[in-house]
């Protein structure tokens, strides 16, 4: 099998304590943590783990940070470059997106110490580490709630109160009613829930106050934000849709968020969560933040694998990326993914059909920026809604049971024994396999991760292709959908002479013409 990372060294290397990278000695703690994590080879590739779910220390049920670092090895091996962990503030929900103190821990999480801990072992590894920010909204028990409801408090005014004329039928942005009732007959906006009352973004002390946040946990180490429903500062009824005005007010809050932040570490690392529909609508928020979440690339690539169709996708993968670094000012900029914790599982989306998975994982794994992988992802878990399935424990070993399993939510009947760490680690076939190995070829090959993108004309509807190039490297990537035999005749002129990487035996590269076996993913240069 052509590989230059072998699965055995993969498998192995699980079992084995992950290095420590060292640097030079950096001037502060917080300049020493981030150039440790940027100081292991990078696959550029994020992990986001919801910590209630992923591994339980103390035996409660319910995942903790001390369970995050001791599963960071398995990350190390994994090959991620960094993880997205979601909110670890106090709250009163399980999910926790909405927060009651933005500078403390969920106590059913761990201590303050055990996150700087969790910091200090993932940046030992190389790990950068983002955190959630949910500040469109806080909860409604938040000290700065409470405070508010007396119309005498300065805090009054960090919310949005109805007034006489106020229309208390509009719908919000997200779909719902955006005025909440009091007991007393008031109304505030919370266009998501009554227990997530929005902030006002038009009174300087909630900037200020925000932009605090921000520059505490920047301070304590931490690599980034992933942004919480960013577009929603401002954007909170469905009559606002598509107002450039409202953009713009967004754009400028978190312009002002990113100069504040950056001023603690300027390699601060900003995603974020902007549910638009096009690419040409994510594209000015690239000059505001460090990447947004590509919600319709997502979705392409899921119909593509699925339907073992390329279509169109790498014409459209150009016109993308020339869109957002133009606007960037820099290469990567992008942030894809399959799906996340508001989404039916990738798995579950294929309808439980492991090649097309594959597929799906391959694409994604080959396109440059910062790819998002979901906790599970890698091993196939199956869920759809309600939100808490999607969200459910992460399988270590075959047995629920076992020492660790987090047991706050009943497992997904189709994830049975063999969807599981323990199980796919002893199986070189394993969906599993294939993530790390293409993991690691992002490792290897700098321009599947920083490469410029340029479509590729395969002559087959089956086989998506792009062009990658860096200033090192320059690879054309082929992917056969199908799961049927394929050939790609890559023309007299053809630069690329060799086979890189490819994910299964059989791939041939004779007389300008490469045969992909069925469900195949090749990296020519």
């Amino acid at each position: 099998m052509i590989r230059s990372v072998t699965l055995s060294s993969l498998l192995a290397s699980a079992l084995l304590l992950g290095g420590c990278a060292t640097a030079p000695a950096p001037r502060s703690p917080v300049a020493q943590a981030h150039a440790q994590a940027a100081s292991s080879p990078r696959s550029g590739v994020y992990y986001e783990i919801f910590v209630r779910s992923w591994y339980d220390t103390n035996g409660d049920g319910i995942g903790d940070l001390n369970g995050v670092t001791a599963k960071l090895d398995y990350l190390k091996s994994l090959g991620v470059s960094g993880i997205w962990l979601m909110p670890i503030n106090p709250s009163p929900s399980y999910h926790g997106y909405d927060i009651t103190d933005y500078e403390a821990i969920n106590p059913q999480y761990g201590t303050m110490a055990d996150f700087e801990h969790l910091l200090a072992e993932a940046h030992k590894r190389g790990i950068k580490v983002i955190i959630d920010l949910v500040i469109n909204h806080t909860s409604n028990e938040h000290p700065w709630f409470q405070a508010a409801q007396d119309p005498r408090d300065p805090h009054h005014d960090w919310y949005s109160w109805a007034t006489p004329g106020t229309d208390l039928t509009a719908k919000s942005a997200a779909g719902d009613k955006a005025w909440q009732a009091l007991p007393d007959g008031r109304h505030y906006l919370g266009i998501f829930s009554p227990g997530m009352p929005d902030l006002n973004y038009d009174n300087p002390a909630v900037r200020q106050a925000m932009v605090d946040v921000g520059r505490f946990w920047s301070r304590k180490g931490v690599d980034g934000f992933r942004l919480d429903a960013a577009r929603h500062i401002y954007l909170n009824f469905q009559s606002q849709e598509g107002d450039p005005e409202v953009l713009r007010e967004n754009l400028a809050w978190w312009q002002q968020f990113m100069r504040g932040v950056r001023a603690v570490n300027p390699d601060t690392y900003v995603v974020g969560e902007v549910t638009e529909s096009s690419w040409q609508q994510l594209a000015p928020w690239y000059g505001a933040l460090s990447a947004v979440f590509d919600f319709p690339l997502a979705t392409r690539l899921i119909d593509a694998a699925r339907s073992g169709e390329a279509g169109d996708l790498a014409e459209r993968l150009q016109q993308r990326y020339a869109g957002f670094t133009a606007g960037a000012g820099h290469e990567g900029a992008d942030a894809p993914f399959l799906s996340n914790h508001d989404q039916n599982r990738v798995m579950s989306q294929l309808d439980g059909d492991a090649a097309h998975m594959r597929m799906a994982a391959a694409m994604l794994l080959t396109l440059p920026g910062h790819p998002f992988v979901y906790y599970g992802e890698e091993l196939g878990m199956r869920a759809v809604k309600p939100d808490p399935d999607l969200r459910e424990p992460m399988r270590w070993e075959r047995s629920p049971h076992a020492a660790g399993e987090a047991t706050w939510e009943p497992g997904n009947a189709a994830n049975g024994p063999d969807v599981s760490v323990q199980a796919e680690l002893a199986d070189p076939g394993s969906l599993l396999a294939d993530y790390r190995m293409l993991i690691h070829w992002r490792e290897q090959v700098g321009a599947l991760r920083d490469g410029t993108l340029t479509a590729f004309a395969s002559g087959n509807t089956h086989v998506a292709g792009w062009q990658l190039q860096d200033a090192d490297s320059r690879v054309l990537v082929l992917h056969n959908l199908s799961g049927q035999p394929q050939s790609v005749a890559l023309g007299a002129a053809s630069p690329f002479h060799a086979i890189r990487l490819a994910s299964r035996d059989g791939v041939r590269l004779h007389d300008q013409r490469v045969d992909l076996p069925p469900d195949t993913s090749v990296v020519l240069e």
